[in-house]
């Protein structure tokens, strides 16, 4: 077995010239930690044959769409964006009608509309108004209080077109039908993993979690645990996680017990966006971060 504290790889952009998955042609969400640019690295690092996908912490959903399972399992907490996936599969063009619609009356009073979708969404959850907010708020950065309410500001940039969306939401409508959407914990989605199915779980990261999530329970000893458990049972899982900040300078503590990975590599990610949105939009210097990567085979 290999000392994952002793080896530490990086992985570059080349590995996507050689990789058999591609990834869709944008993004649908618009969401500040989301992996669709290193999405075909992550699913190319999976074994070709496997029993079934699984993906406890959904989120944008990007390496799910890059895999585009034969056959999948997506889990998340959030009932809006749970709630969105089962759209897109199924009733998508409900939902581009909505965003053609409200991206209109956005696009003539951007601060105005985008408060009043904040509201109405902060007064009642739903997927529709999320979608709306990931493409219109600062950065991407959906950033949540502790009484679970979105509180990010709009941000200077115009959102897609609704052409645009709509070629977007046919491409991964497609990519994700034969994935089952589950609005649970992380537990529970991974108690049905079996022998021969590969995960992938991107879980909020320890070192934002607080400033991103509001009050959200999340406790990263018991996701090692479970991920122990699922390997075991013989699935082969990755886990993305936080990695090094301040250009390399310091590199979060993970006090993770040996023998449960077996790899670890480092995916650059450019200049913390979450720190500027902190900054007031700022370029900053010296806050490149890295993104970790951890295999357990």
């Amino acid at each position: 077995m290999v000392d994952m504290y002793q080896l530490e790889l990086k992985l570059s952009e080349s590995f996507v010239s050689v990789s058999k998955r591609k990834r869709p042609k944008g993004q649908l969400l618009k969401w500040i930690g989301n992996k669709y640019r290193h999405a075909e690295i992550i699913a190319n690092l999976f074994p070709e044959e496997y029993n079934r996908y699984i993906e406890p912490f959904v989120g944008t959903g990007a390496v799910l769409a890059t895999l585009a399972p034969h056959r999948g399992i997506a889990g998340d907490i959030l009932k809006p964006l749970i709630n969105f996936w089962n759209l897109v599969k199924t009733n998508s063009y409900k939902l581009y009608e909505y965003y053609k619609k409200v991206i209109s009356q956005y696009n003539l009073n951007p601060k105005e509309t985008y408060d009043l979708i904040r509201k109405r969404y902060n007064t009642n959850p739903n997927p529709y108004d999320l979608l709306i907010i990931s493409r219109t708020c600062y950065g991407g950065v959906i950033r949540f209080t502790k009484e679970g309410k979105i509180s990010t500001p709009v941000g200077p940039h115009k959102p897609i077109s609704p052409e645009t969306f709509k070629k977007r939401l046919l491409e991964w409508s497609k990519r994700i039908q034969n994935t089952i959407f589950l609005c649970q914990s992380f537990e529970k989605t991974m108690e049905l993993v079996e022998e021969g199915d590969i995960v992938y779980c991107d879980p909020p990261y320890i070192d934002s979690q607080s400033i991103l999530y509001g009050s959200q329970s999340f406790n990263f000893n018991e996701l090692i645990d479970v991920i122990y458990e699922c390997k075991k049972k013989g699935a082969k899982i990755i886990l993305s996680i936080d990695g090094k900040k301040k250009s390399g300078k310091r590199t979060i503590e993970l006090k993770i017990p040996k023998g449960i990975f077996e790899r670890i590599y480092y995916l650059d990610c450019g200049c913390s966006m979450l720190k500027r949105f902190q900054c007031k939009g700022e370029i900053m210097l010296g806050e490149e971060v890295a993104d970790r990567l951890m295999l357990t085979w």
